[in-house]
């Protein structure tokens, strides 16, 4: 059974840590010099320089790991806190390597073998430690290795902390019961061991090991007395922050001057990420130009044979920053179809269609057009939908967090539109699912979402 304290598992790690990065670059020379992986013309070094130098990979292995937090263990370690962990770690590790052989002048000096010893060492380090945690957590989830915590608070968040902890038994932490100094008669479902006051007598009493702070926001005031209370007791204290009406966003940390700052709303957006979606952005969509120029050709053919008009109708719609532009659609409808209503949504069985238009817009084919507009700049491949300026000075007063969603720019598909909210659906669906994407989002979750989006096909029932 596995030790609750956190050093068994850091000298588990360190001990995995060693072998692996022992055998990582053994392997390594074998790869290089003894493989036709590899074609060398330089001299094969003998395979006893390699073996000398191990002991000295391995301490800056170890200390490279050190230094970027690899052996930081709790129970609320996410997976992206451990891979960042081990790419930094075996970074640092393979530039202080690649510099000790050749400030050392060592006879063993190959690039290429460092290479491939970084590559090697990084993921037998990442299997092994996802293998232990898996082992970790399917032990925790069998009742081993358990932790013990109480809860401060009854309310709203203080329930959904109880049910997380209840959903992730991979943790091991078991909640006992909820402390509050203001019961009422709705909080008769709740298991309430106690006030504040009691809490070091319950610590000690049932052996806590975590306590979550949990009030509402308007009781956060309390929260400084109740760290005091528990600054008697040696127990880990966590504050859960109730954040309403801002599902979607992702919580930072920073330190400003010894102060701790909380980022509420803070994009990935920035720096090189722009340039890598702006060039995955152009990339793609000069493919599917290339793609779809002929299909593009004959709708635009139908179009212009079947009904009065241009073929393609351009709206104005709020995109980055809430700046304008014109979006380009394969036209659909009549054109004086909005004379005399207004700017309206569509419906459904909508008479303002003309008759290809209704297979366009069933289709999605009607929106091909923004492929140009992507390649202008104006919109990206993905992102969440444009909407036009008239409905967003309605939404904005009504939607919290609404204007959030133009921290980005406007995509053809998105996160929301994958998952079904499109079309008459629900807009604080589309918002939540929108602000999810701003703030989580890779180039690997671009690439997931257009997938899904071909994978899911064009046709919607939501779509008129």
């Amino acid at each position: 059974m596995i030790h609750r304290r956190s050093q068994i598992l850091c000298a588990w790690f360190l001990a995995w840590d060693v072998l692996l990065t022992a055998a990582a670059w053994l392997l390594a020379y074998f790869l290089r010099f003894h493989t036709d992986w590899f074609p060398s013309e330089k001299e094969t070094p003998e395979f006893q320089y390699c073996l000398r130098t191990t002991p000295m990979v391995v301490l800056l292995a170890v200390i490279a790991y050190r230094l970027s937090g690899h052996y930081v263990v709790h129970r609320l370690r996410r997976l992206r806190e451990e891979l960042l962990s081990v790419v930094k770690g075996t970074g640092l590790m393979g530039l202080l390597v690649m510099a000790a052989t050749f400030g050392f002048h060592s006879p063993y000096e190959s690039r290429g073998t460092i290479l491939l010893f970084i590559v090697l060492s990084g993921v037998f380090t990442l299997m092994a430690r996802r293998l232990s945690w898996w082992a970790v957590g399917w032990l925790r989830s069998r009742g081993y290795n358990q932790a013990r915590s109480l809860i401060v608070g009854t309310g709203r968040t203080a329930r959904k902390t109880a049910r997380a902890l209840r959903a992730a038994k991979w943790m091991g932490i078991k909640n006992l019961g909820f402390i509050e100094d203001q019961p009422s008669s709705w909080t008769d479902d709740l298991d309430i061991l106690g006030t504040t006051a009691d809490l070091p007598r319950l610590i000690d009493k049932y052996m806590v090991n975590h306590v979550f702070i949990a009030l509402p926001m308007r009781r956060y005031h309390e929260s400084r007395h109740i760290f005091d209370i528990l600054s008697r007791s040696m127990v880990e204290v966590r504050l859960v922050a109730d954040i309403p009406d801002m599902a979607g966003l992702s919580l930072t940390t920073t330190n400003l001057d010894g102060m701790p700052v909380v980022g509420l709303r803070e994009s990935p957006h920035f720096g090189l990420n722009v340039v890598v979606k702006r060039v995955m952005d152009i990339a793609l969509a000069l493919v599917a130009l290339v793609v779809l120029a002929i299909p593009m050709a004959i709708i635009a053919l139908v179009i212009k044979m079947t009904s009065k008009g241009p073929v393609f109708y351009r709206q104005e719609r709020c995109g980055l920053n809430g700046q304008t532009f014109q979006m380009l659609k394969f036209r659909s409808m009549r054109v004086d179809a909005e004379s005399a209503t207004g700017a309206v949504w569509a419906s459904k069985d909508d008479p303002r269609r003309t008759k290809l238009g209704t297979f366009l817009r069933k289709t999605s084919l009607d929106e091909l057009p923004q492929f140009i507009n992507v390649l202008m700049g104006h919109m990206s491949l993905v992102g969440p939908r444009p909407e036009r300026p008239v409905f967003i000075q309605k939404f904005s007063k009504t939607i919290p967090n609404y204007n959030a969603r133009h921290a980005v720019k406007s995509g053809i598909t998105g996160w929301a539109q994958v998952h079904g909210w499109r079309g008459n659906t629900s807009l604080r669906k589309r918002v939540q699912f929108d602000l999810y994407y701003i703030t989580h989002w890779t180039p690997w979750l671009d690439i997931r979402i257009l997938w899904m989006t071909i994978w899911h096909g064009l046709f919607h029932r939501n779509a008129y």
